[in-house]
């Protein structure tokens, strides 16, 4: 799931937001920028380092999956208790019980039993994947930042002006505080855009994304998950 634009980061560009104050426009209703918000630049101006990208997005993806798969062996099918018939005389090979395989209704071979998926990351690797994340759009300038008073009541018209105004291109995310309803509303309705709040966003959300849009008030939470 990872964008090119972070499996592709050269060293070179990779920290190319250091050693200057990185800026996100904050969009009004049209979609066009206000004036600009500082971004704390230990977060969005960090090396972009592909491979803890690539262990980040590889454990969040493991830990979804269910892992309840289960089949029976021939210990746990039921019957089989007597031979099937005598050892010689019958023609037919040697047989021991009929919950063995190679009958219908015996047990697997190597039967499939429950288990996790989950993978252990370091808290450090996750931050610092977090970062990379995020400084890939710092990079490439798909980030920005929008208000929540710009949306006084929901309207999913404003929120689609919004979007085509500013040339944001899809898939979206949109980061913003579970109190900040109507702009949730004006948001969920649109297609390829995903609401998350800000305790929601991982590596795999931030990768997944082509444009990231933060509101103001969940924008000093995304940059504590990371820094």
């Amino acid at each position: 799931m990872a964008r090119d634009v972070v499996s592709t980061e050269s060293p070179k560009s990779a920290g190319a937001g250091a050693g200057k104050q990185l800026k996100a426009p904050l969009l009004d209703a049209a979609g066009k920028r206000s004036k600009d918000v500082s971004l704390e630049e230990a977060v969005f101006a960090a090396e972009v380092k592909p491979h803890l990208v690539h262990e980040a997005v590889r454990a969040e993806q493991n830990a979804q999956r269910a892992g309840t798969a289960a089949t029976k062996s021939r210990g746990l099918v039921s019957g089989g208790r007597a031979k099937p018939w005598r050892q010689k005389g019958t023609g037919r090979a040697r047989q021991g019980t009929i919950r063995a395989p190679q009958f219908t209704g015996g047990g697997h071979t190597f039967a499939k039993v429950p288990r996790t998926f989950i993978q252990k990351v370091n808290r450090k690797t996750a931050k610092a994947a977090l970062r990379s994340a995020l400084a890939s759009h710092a990079n490439e300038g798909t980030i920005a930042v929008v208000s929540a008073g710009t949306f006084v009541e929901p309207s999913t018209k404003l929120a689609r002006g919004l979007v085509e105004g500013s040339g944001l291109k899809t898939p979206l995310v949109v980061v913003a505080l579970a109190e900040e309803t109507s702009l949730i509303k004006s948001f969920r309705n649109l297609e390829r855009i995903v609401i998350i709040s800000p305790s929601e966003v991982e590596v795999s959300a931030i990768v997944w994304a082509r444009s990231l849009i933060v509101s103001e008030g969940a924008l000093p939470l995304v940059q504590g998950r990371a820094s």
